[in-house]
């Protein structure tokens, strides 16, 4: 059995690591900020530092006019409103409360550009809506794409370069078309053709006008004085914006346009690109997207990195897969679904000479069910069968009933010409790899190599993969393996003033910057320099432990040295699980040598603050791929079926390797169906000598499982929680990841805090409609967070401070709208009457995002961490933000590699903070406060010693979203499991999980079992 990492957890999911298109997190630290107790690290010097600056020159300056505007904004906001002030101006989002104050001052570069408009533009947006054909056909991907580029070049070719789409559904003009009607009539030819075929298919486009979009609204909104000024279609306009900057790039034959906003150079050069092996290639390229800030319209541009399939030959991307996972022939027919290739048997070409391309999508693999409805089936003699193997029937007249051949399947086109000796006799069966050395006099190289089904299951329509071209710029949708996740951290990791650099020049290249006759035709222009915006530096808190010891936390870490965890607690009843495989080479020559390695483990435990007695003798298992599941299901059961002894309170997992089937396994088992609190460790690394570090970061985990507090803050750092009144809540939401089974669903993770000390976060999961992000049953599960606070506190609490990870900028409202009545309802049933009459308890929602795209980078040395991204406590509320809005950017940690990512903070509820008087002191307003309580949380992340990038409560609610991925691996990678025999929670992919597979056991729901 091979370890497969992507297999457990997120896998290709959400990506946290620096713009890469995956979860490059493994089991034994977290990516945000990472897992450490060790010595820390030292700061950087001046030489080490590299800074961006541009080619051209110029001091990085800040914009005093922007600071002027944002500090009349914030005056008017503090401002009484005037009687005068119509209602539908009033923001329904809290106000900011004023600017942050507190910290050293510093000034950053941004990824963000200037972008000016013509005050007299106005925007014409038109809905464009592609009807079915003939057949009741929906045209869609890159055929409708297609027929929008042929309505733009056959009945809108005047308007050129005024006219922009996002080539699905909206067309933006610069001008007003003159409409012939609602519909038009699109023939369709493929590239390259000069004219449509004889039987080329007819469509119909409707285009209509859906309203005139004034920027100058916009821009005046911005620039307003007026703090409660709102701007109904400032939506609508950011929106037009964004299609008429991203035409070019999604116009571009050399670009492959990812969404709406993602592009990347398929002519890029080799630096620019990494081959990833088993056919698949990373390329950088970059994310734009035009954003309102105060006074002014952005341009954010990031850069990100892709995983494509290589393109070319199709049998050397499939035998470069199927050679690395060991020829599975499932996993072989997943990776090339729906993947597109040029058919090259038949050769047409243009009056230019040049050939036509002839496109096919690969329905899948060839299988014994194909075709199950026609006359003569093709017989195959397994799945995923070769040329010799697969065969379809030939008719009298040479015609395939599944067509292996020249037509491919549509008998469009001319036939080319034939190589080979006369058609084959008359109405029989024949194999594909005769039917190509007949036909085309092709002898395909690897018989054994899958064929390809480029029709559909009721119609096949086979090709060997010697025949198919995969065409450029196809996004890979299946999870990375462990060596391509590694060589793409590779690729992807640079020096933040090199992604800065590559955004002036690469980035403003793709955009076509000062040479972009689209933008010309809007009077829109990008200045292709990056911004500075102010920032500042905030001080880390004092990180206290046992006996009130402190440690340095100088550089965002501190080690434990001569230190004790804040509250110990006490082992008192453990014992190990050893999990290995029957061929593989152990550390340990037995259980008495493994004995060793767990006597000084505990002897560690020890040292840290926690009571340990003598760890049990426990059991050793053997797994093979066919009994994973059985085999640690059977040997969990046995510690906790003992009549005559309860269970223990830890059991210690040593696993093999990074196998994610059977970590699956394990979390599932004991979290779940038997109640066991458990750690895991890799065998390799636990048995290494010396091994202080490796030991603390397991006993970090041991101690906060069994609750412990691992370390604290003096309580003024924690404000308003010290009072003992506020309970802090995470919610996130994550949701199906590319190869997840279509009845995988989104999961719901939610913590909340015990006490005014932070040090304990319970949690608990359910499970909800996929891609669903608002929480369905939230009041419930409120509801049990509310009790567990008061079973600790004697009282509910009097504030509840929610920090909401996953919610994208278009659903705040709708989190309003939904989650708060949820929240409150929770809240009425369990508060008595007097407590909800005077308000009790007060609310606020802050939700934390970190899928933005968002970067600083410094402009000085001594500002400048030893990674060369801005220093850990830095924060971001002016330049790129609103000054309408509360919010802020956050880096509250070190960056250990890379470009640092900090986590955007914005308040879209408050009851809480400015409903207080500010205290006398540093703080000047409720601003102050918020950033300064965000910031001094992310050194209270339990299984590390640095600050992390988002606070705990947000980062626990996505462990314990993980952890249930974990549960339901069999949905989330059905692949994966099915190769390892392993489904994890049970059921079938074609039935759905229900909750219960979720459902953590009574013995470990009220802890941290997710840590």
């Amino acid at each position: 059995m091979s370890g497969n990492q992507a297999s457990r957890g997120r896998g290709g999911g959400r990506g946290r690591g620096d713009n890469l298109p995956y979860h490059p997190r493994g089991r034994g630290g977290p990516s945000r900020g990472g897992q450490s107790f060790g010595r820390g690290r030292g700061g950087g010097t001046q030489s080490e530092v590299a800074l961006f600056s541009h080619e051209s020159g110029g001091d990085a300056l800040p914009d005093r006019a922007i600071r002027a505007l944002e500090d009349k904004i914030e005056a008017s906001a503090k401002a009484p409103p005037t009687k005068t002030s119509p209602s539908s101006l009033i923001a329904k989002l809290p106000p900011r409360p004023g600017f942050g104050t507190q910290g050293r001052e510093v000034l950053l570069w941004t990824n963000y550009m200037a972008v000016a408009s013509s005050a007299s533009l106005v925007l014409q947006r038109y809905h464009l809506e592609i009807l079915p054909d003939g057949a009741g056909q929906q045209p869609k991907g890159k055929k409708a794409r297609r027929l929008v580029e042929l309505l733009l070049e056959d009945h809108l070719a005047q308007y050129k370069d005024k006219v922009a789409t996002d080539f699905r559904s909206t067309l933006i003009s610069s001008t007003k078309i003159d409409l012939v009607g609602d519909n038009y009539d699109v023939v369709y030819r493929v590239e390259g053709e000069d004219s449509p075929g004889a039987d080329a298919k007819h469509y119909r486009i409707r285009l209509s006008h859906t309203g005139s979009l004034t920027v100058s609204e916009l821009l005046n909104q911005l620039t307003s004085t007026n703090a409660g000024t709102l701007l109904g279609s400032r939506e609508e306009i950011i929106q037009a914006l964004n299609i008429v900057v991203g035409h070019n790039p999604k116009a571009a034959a050399e670009i492959a346009s990812i969404g709406a906003n993602r592009h990347y150079a398929l002519d890029a050069a080799d630096f620019e690109r990494s081959s990833l092996g088993a056919g698949l290639t990373a390329i950088r390229g970059f994310f734009f997207s035009v954003r309102a800030a105060t006074g002014r319209l952005l341009m954010n541009i990031q850069v990100k990195h892709g995983a494509f399939y290589e393109d070319g030959p199709l049998d050397r991307v499939m035998s470069a897969y199927a050679a690395s996972i060991g020829f599975n022939r499932p996993k072989v027919g997943s990776f090339v679904r729906k993947l597109s290739v040029n058919v090259t048997h038949i050769v047409r070409k243009n009056s230019a000479g040049r050939p036509i391309p002839r496109i096919k999508v690969i329905e899948g693999l060839a299988t014994p069910r194909d075709g199950a409805g026609l006359e003569h089936p093709p017989r195959i003699s397994e799945y995923g069968a070769g040329a010799k193997d697969v065969e379809f029937w030939m008719d009298s007249q040479g015609e395939t009933s599944a067509s292996g051949s020249a037509q491919g399947g549509g008998g469009k086109g001319k036939k080319g010409k034939k190589a080979g000796p006369a058609p084959p006799l008359q109405g029989r069966y024949i194999s594909v790899y005769d039917f190509f050395r007949s036909q085309y006099n092709i002898a395909v190289s690897e018989p054994k190599l899958p064929v390809v089904n480029v029709g559909s299951k009721d119609r096949p329509s086979y090709l060997p993969a010697q025949v198919c071209m995969v065409i450029p710029g196809q996004t890979c949708n299946t999870q990375l393996s462990p060596s391509q996740t590694q060589q793409m951290i590779r690729f992807a990791v640079r020096k933040p003033a090199q992604n800065a650099m590559s955004i002036v020049t690469s980035g403003a290249k793709m955009l076509a910057v000062g040479n972009n006759s689209t933008l010309d035709a809007f009077n829109i222009s990008i200045t292709p320099r990056l911004l500075t915006v102010p920032g500042r530096v905030l001080n880390a808190p004092n990180v206290k432990y046992a006996g009130q010891k402190s440690a340095s936390t100088r550089f965002g870490s501190w080690n434990m040295q001569q230190v004790q965890f804040t509250t110990k607690t006490t082992l008192n009843s453990w014992t190990y699980l050893w999990i290995s495989y029957p061929s593989a080479r152990d550390p340990w020559r037995d259980e008495g040598d493994l004995q060793k390695t767990i006597t000084a483990f505990a002897a560690k435990l020890r040292e840290v603050g926690i009571t340990c007695s003598e760890c049990m003798k426990g059991l050793r298992v053997t797994v093979t791929p066919g009994n994973v599941d059985s085999a640690i299901d059977t040997a969990l059961h046995r510690f906790t079926s003992s009549p005559h002894k309860p269970p223990p309170k830890l059991v210690l997992i040593i696993l093999p390797d990074y196998s994610g089937p059977i970590y699956n396994r394990v979390k599932y088992a004991c979290d779940v169906k038997e109640g066991l609190m458990n750690v895991n460790v890799q065998a390799a690394k636990f048995a290494k000598p010396n091994n202080d570090q490796y030991f603390a970061n397991v006993a970090l985990k041991i101690n906060a499982k069994l609750g412990g507090m691992n370390q604290s803050l003096d309580q003024p750092k924690l404000g308003i929680i010290a009072e003992g009144k506020t309970m802090v809540v995470g919610i996130d939401v994550t949701h199906p990841s590319p190869g997840s089974s279509s009845t995988a669903p989104s999961i719901v993770g939610i913590v909340a805090s015990i006490d005014k000390w932070l040090g304990q976060f319970p949690a608990d999961l359910a499970i909800q409609t996929a891609r669903q992000e608002l929480v369905a049953g939230l009041k419930d599960l409120v509801k049990v967070r509310l009790e567990m606070w008061k079973r600790h506190n004697t009282a509910y609490p009097e504030n509840i401070l929610v920090y909401r990870d996953g919610v994208s900028e278009g659903q705040y409202n709708l989190v309003l709208d939904h989650e708060l009545p949820e929240i409150r309802a929770a809240c009425t049933e369990v508060y008595p009457a007097t407590a909800t009459k005077q308000g009790i308890p007060r609310i606020t929602i802050v939700v934390v995002g970190k899928r933005h795209h968002t970067r600083f980078y410094p402009t000085k040395a001594e500002q400048a961490d030893r990674s060369s991204n801005p220093q850990h406590g830095t924060v971001v509320d002016r330049g790129v933000t609103e000054a309408r809005n509360w919010d802020f950017y956050l880096q509250a940690h070190t960056a250990i590699q890379g470009t640092a990512r900090p986590a955007h903070y914005y308040v879209v509820y408050d009851e809480i903070f400015q409903a207080r008087k500010v205290p006398p002191g540093p703080f000047k307003s409720a601003a102050d406060i918020l950033e300064d309580l965000t910031h001094n949380m992310c050194y209270l992340y339990a299984r590390a010693t640095k600050s992390v990038s988002i606070c705990p409560p947000a980062y626990y609610a996505d462990l314990v979203c993980d952890r249930a991925r974990c549960y339901l691996s069999g949905f989330f990678d059905p692949a994966a499991a099915s190769s390892a025999g392993s489904v994890s929670g049970g059921g079938t992919n074609t039935q759905g999980p229900d909750s219960s597979m979720v459902k953590i056991h009574p013995r470990v729901r009220d802890s941290m079992f997710y840590i």
